[in-house]
Parts: C-alpha cells; structure tokens; sequence
C-alpha cells in the first residue's frame, strides 16, 4: 500500500460520512443499466465499511437514497429496492456477527413496506449493540432532518439550544462525523448531514465509488491524519491542548 499505508502514528477519524455518488455513471460508462452499478455500489459499501471497522473507526454512516432520489425513474427505484429485498439483510447480518449497530436513518415509512420490514427486522437484531454503529441514510434529507428535530423539541416544551437539536437528530449519541468523503467528481453536500458535519474534514474524489477502492480510504485518513482541525482556535491553542 506504499506511502498511503496506515500506521500507528496515523489519527483514526472516529465517524467517516460517506456520500456514494457516480454508481449509475459508473455503469452507463461500461454499457451496462444503473441497476448493475447499484449493485456493485452496494458491494463495495459493504466492503469499504469493514474496512473501516478493521482500521479501527467505529462509526460509519453513508448516503444510499436521497429524498430527491425519489423522483427518478420507477425502474431505477424499483432495482435498488429488490437490492435491499434480496441482499440487505444477508449483509447486514455480517455487521451483527461484529456487535455493530445498524441504524436507518431517514424517512422510512415512505419505503415499500416489505422493505420497510426488512430494515426494521435487522435494527431490531442489533439494537443491543454498543461502540460500533452503521448508519445507512434511506429516503434521507438533512434539512427534513434538522426540521424534524425542532419540531420534536417544540412538542416537548423545550427552548430549542445546540444540544437539544443535537440530542433528537437521528444520530443522537453518536460523534459527529469528522471525515466527510464524496465520490463521483462532484464538489458538494447534496443535503448530507448537514448539522452533524459542521467541522467535518471534507474529502472528494474523483473516481466513481464501484472503484473507490481499501486502499483509497485508507488515502483519505491519511490525509485526514495530516490535517490541523482548530475549532475556531488558532494554531498557538491548538498546540497547547497537546
């Protein structure tokens, strides 16, 4: 893995957001329907989180259907469910065998129903694991998200601070996301955690993500590990708190 290799010395980022972009490009590029580049999307994603795990970050959360997603084609929609229907839960199960949490973050109930139950069966299989958590964001938007919590602290009579929003986002109890990666070329947030990556580290890159390969991630905590996050300090307070 040559200069890319993690190593001892290397800052592990304690929750990676993985925005997952250029699966359907990926495969209109080898002939193929934006179902086959689904599938392999969903192939590397599995493979990329345990990777992350054996590195030692604990939590990984990545951005598999937007909101906006749900206007494309009924067929493309229709491919990436049957995905969920016939291998999620085969998948998933790999996660509970290492004591690894799954979440669903976004809004379920606008899934077909027998996928909602599939998702719903495998969050119950591991909901009594702790220090390692998956987030697999589905029918998600973070705007929806940050309104949602609002609306949860008004119900309960709170005068809305930072923590109260913080304590009713889908992530609750979870660190924030220090490393933000989006694949596929493109330069934006495309309404990814929005709140929760205020001081993400941003990382983009340009290959499709069926191609973004172990040794890419690991090129990207590198990178990550080379950075300076100040919080708003300057660089003289930064070197005091070590």
């Amino acid at each position: 893995m040559g200069r890319n290799k993690i190593n001892g010395e290397t800052k592990i980022p304690q929750h990676i957001a993985i925005i997952m972009d250029g699966n359907g490009r990926w495969a209109k590029k080898r002939l193929m329907p934006r179902s086959f580049g689904h599938k392999k999307g969903m192939e590397r994603m599995i493979g990329l989180m345990e990777h992350a795990f054996d590195l030692g970050v604990p939590y990984v959360t990545v951005y598999a259907l937007s909101t906006e997603n749900l206007t494309r084609p009924e067929e493309e929609l229709n491919g990436l469910y049957d995905l969920i229907r016939n291998h999620f839960e085969g998948y998933m199960d790999r996660f509970c065998e290492k004591g690894v949490r799954l979440r669903i973050i976004g809004e379920t109930h606008r899934l077909p129903a027998d996928v909602q139950e599939i998702i719903a069966r495998v969050e119950e299989k591991t909901k009594g694991c702790v220090g390692k958590g998956v987030n697999v964001a589905l029918c998600y938007g973070s705007r929806a998200e940050i309104v949602r919590a609002v609306n949860l602290a008004v119900e309960q009579g709170k005068t809305v601070t930072e923590a109260d929003v913080s304590s009713l986002l889908y992530t609750a109890g979870q660190p924030d996301p220090d490393l933000m990666i989006r694949t596929g070329k493109e330069i934006r947030l495309s309404n990814f955690l929005l709140w929760q990556s205020a001081y993400a580290e941003l990382y983009f890159s340009d290959k499709m993500f069926p191609d973004f390969s172990d040794k890419d991630l690991e090129k990207a905590i590198v990178w990550f590990s080379s950075r300076t996050r100040r919080f708003g300090k300057t660089d003289e307070q930064v070197e005091c708190l070590h």
